[in-house]
């Protein structure tokens, strides 16, 4: 799959905060894992993410290899935009 970064770090953005815990939790990765998913780079305390990035306009192209993590943020976007108060 194909996102341009800054759409990507805008999903990131987005998370209520606790997201990324929940994600890591939830596939039973390490936090810094999303995190690196997202956009940082701190390979050392985190797993690489399969994803290669494009220079290109807003920041370039991402191309994801798996997207299960970007699923999973975006089910908590989605639970979040319909919550009752």
């Amino acid at each position: 799959m194909n996102i341009t970064f800054a759409e990507l770090r805008r999903i990131k953005h987005q998370l209520p905060t606790g997201s990324v815990k929940k994600i890591a939790n939830s596939l039973n990765i390490e936090e810094q894992t999303v995190r690196n998913y997202f956009g940082a780079n701190k390979f050392n305390e985190g797993d690489f993410v399969g994803k290669h990035i494009q220079s290109g306009p807003n920041g370039g192209i991402v191309n994801i290899k798996d997207d299960t993590i970007l699923t999973a943020a975006k089910k908590i976007l989605h639970e979040v935009q319909f919550a009752t108060p």
